[in-house]
């Protein structure tokens, strides 16, 4: 009864929500007959670090690739490797220097020619203003001359080109952008027309977009961050697409009105230990947590199967640095309960929950509602933990930010993250396992780990980056430092009149001149 009092009410937020535009989605615009077409999205919120399309500016530039309207250096393939996309070539000399070709007869939506002088300027704007890119990057300088860039390092640099695919990679027109409001101007198949953070992105068509002709002439990307809602949405009529939606959702949208397109990703929905929590500090807790979530049952039960459970931090088969080469605790409620009692972690008023030394052994759970499956999983894990005598007092809340500048606020974050991006194992470590780095939440500090990442920023051979990224996946795992849950099983979902919108490996280029609408 609750859970269709939920829905009845979240069907009438939705329409209210999509009661302003004066047309149906996917409908003419009237008598000029004009293509258009209106996405739901739940992650293009300033929740997800998504407040504008501005990629120099923090986590935006997925906006700017996923929507079309900024492209980069290079893009991955559904393996993963590296392909041309605005460049044609590269090389590097082993060494700190790289040679880039740019491709020919691009232009940016401003008119701008794409050439060495523009992306010159883009990249040191980038790093002027970038969080993550300087130190990614290490370039430290960079001539054009024609089509031609000259990239200089301060130190070997073997992920650079993998790195410059990333969305804060997208090429824009420094000098057309309006850096202000965060709309900017890319050589992609859509130009920003309108932006409302937290609302909409509204696009047009790029008229003189250098690879084919974009099919729709206006794109609408609505933010809608409830799950019942935008499931509501979509089949009211009120979005042709979705991106996000709850798993279990997806039988409203298994017949033949609509598709799906899905693939397996390198997202992982895992833990970061709170490495200053005293509690936590007690390695058999962290221990007994990673024994006492039951990762198959997650993917089982509250997934529906649309998953796989994780062991490390990349997929089993993924390139030569897979999960299957690391070992990690499995489901073992019954071997955790022994090892808290072994240190000393005990009922001993019979309220059903361990103390130690007069601490009762509470773990603050930190997490957040637009990625469907986190609400899940802390549930999930409240249950299972509950029967190792822990309590999990959950904080599911879109104002995470400030929850996690509060160290004292939070003892496990579970998130969503995209391990590697750039399909190199080097990002998930420098950004989450360094110290002062941005997605290190839970204060991750160990040596020997911080030493084999400087190797692995250094080391050119392949099979040789591989075996490091093994090593460290494994050391941090021995420190239980991170829980990893499983990994998406992506679904995007769309009307059955709806084509070219299809899921990638790596998540964006959701939008593309292909997108069609009939």
């Amino acid at each position: 009864m609750k859970r269709a009092i939920s829905l009845i009410l979240c069907l009438c937020l939705a329409f209210s929500l999509l009661a302003g535009c004066s047309n149906k989605a996917g409908q003419a615009n009237g008598a000029d007959s004009k293509k258009t077409m209106v996405i739901g999205d739940t992650t293009f919120n300033s929740e997800n670090w998504e407040e504008t399309v501005d990629p120099h500016r923090t986590y935006n530039g997925w906006a700017c690739i996923r929507y079309g309207i900024g492209e980069t250096l290079v893009r991955y393939t559904d393996t993963m490797e590296l392909e041309p996309w605005l460049a044609t070539s590269w090389e590097s000399d082993g060494d700190c220097t790289w040679i880039i070709t740019l491709r020919d007869g691009v232009t940016f939506s401003s008119g701008r020619v794409m050439d060495g002088a523009a992306v010159k300027q883009c990249l040191e704007h980038l790093l002027a203003n970038h969080d993550r890119a300087p130190s990614d990057t290490k370039i430290t300088a960079i001539e054009a001359d024609g089509q031609v860039l000259t990239i200089t390092t301060s130190d070997p640099n073997p992920a650079l080109m993998n790195y410059l695919g990333d969305p804060y990679g997208c090429i824009i027109d420094v000098d057309a952008s309006d850096f202000e409001t965060g709309i900017v101007i890319g050589t992609g198949p859509y130009v920003v027309e309108e932006l409302v953070t937290d609302d909409h992105l509204t696009l047009t068509k790029n008229e003189t977009y250098w690879d084919g002709t974009p099919k729709l002439d206006t794109l609408t990307i609505r933010t809608i961050s409830n799950g019942d809602t935008l499931s509501a949405a979509l089949q009211a009529g009120d979005i042709d697409a979705a991106y996000g939606m709850a798993y279990e959702a997806y039988p409203n949208f298994e017949n033949d009105k609509y598709q799906f397109s899905s693939i397996q990703t390198s997202r992982v929905f895992f833990c970061s230990m709170n490495m200053t929590s005293s509690i936590l500090q007690d390695e058999a807790v962290r221990q007994a947590v990673a024994m006492g979530i039951n990762k198959q049952g997650f993917v089982d039960t509250l997934l529906d199967g649309h998953g796989v459970p994780a062991a490390g931090a990349f997929p089993t088969g993924f390139s030569t640095f897979g999960s299957e080469h690391v070992t990690t605790e499995g489901y073992d409620p019954d071997g955790a309960k022994a090892l808290l009692e072994a240190a000393g972690w005990v009922d001993s008023d019979g309220d059903g929950i361990r103390e130690k030394d007069g601490v009762k052994l509470e773990l603050r759970w930190l997490t957040y509602p637009s990625r469907q499956e986190l609400p899940l999983l802390a549930e999930a894990a409240q249950a299972s933990l509950k029967e190792l005598g822990m309590a999990v007092d959950i904080n599911c809340t879109a104002n995470r930010r400030e929850f996690l500048a509060d160290m004292g606020s939070w003892d496990i974050y579970a998130s969503a993250l995209v391990t590697a991006p750039s399909g190199d194992p080097q990002y998930f470590f420098t950004t989450s396992c360094l110290p002062g780095m941005s997605y290190n939440f839970g204060a991750y500090e160990n040596e020997a780990v911080t030493d084999l990442i400087s190797q692995l920023s250094t080391e050119f051979d392949p099979a040789r980056r591989g075996e490091l990224a093994i090593e460290l996946q494994q050391a941090i795992l021995d420190d239980h430092a991170f829980v990893f849950c499983s990994f998406l099983e992506m679904s995007m979902i769309s009307k059955s009149n709806v084509t070219g919108y299809t899921a990638h490996a790596c998540d964006y280029y959701q939008v593309t001149a292909d997108l069609d609408i009939t």
